[in-house]
């Protein structure tokens, strides 16, 4: 995966790409002066390649040095109606597995999992989804047991 610090860089190098590429550079001389720049950090000679003949082809306004979305399935598929589904199944059944709630909602384990530890804040405590921070309502009502406890 990559770090910030390697995103970085390769938006630096696209930028010289760009300028190098509207100043009338051939691809070869912009990887070689790339390479002695970056060193081993620098992009392929296949991708400079690549990225002169996008910058050239295209209107200098329009040209983007970072990646563009792409199609495809999106990174997640928990919404706000399949969070409120969750959060009324576990608070009718605090011992509800993920299984039967992804089967009652329609999305993977995995889903539910994010949702009820992530999002819910939720974790298994003896077979049960319990809050993983108290309420103050929780609070306040553990004090008076403890001040109760005390006295006698």
């Amino acid at each position: 995966m990559a770090t910030s610090n390697d995103l970085l860089n390769l938006i630096k190098q696209r930028s010289v790409i760009e300028f190098l590429a509207d100043e009338g550079c051939f691809a070869a001389n912009i990887y070689a002066r790339t390479k002695t720049v970056y060193g081993e950090m620098s992009i392929s000679d296949c991708a400079v390649c690549k990225s002169v003949r996008i910058f050239k082809r295209e209107d200098p306004r329009e040209t983007i040095l970072r990646d563009r979305k792409r199609s495809g399935r999106p990174l997640s598929i928990s919404n706000t109606a399949h969070r409120e589904k969750v959060e009324c199944m576990i608070r009718a059944n605090r011992r509800a597995k993920q299984k039967e709630i992804a089967d009652e909602v329609g999305i993977s384990k995995e889903r539910v999992h994010d949702i009820v530890t992530i999002v819910l804040g939720n974790r298994k405590v003896c077979a049960r989804w319990v809050l993983r921070q108290l309420t103050v309502q929780m609070k306040a009502q553990r004090k008076d047991m403890c001040t109760q406890l005390l006295e006698r």
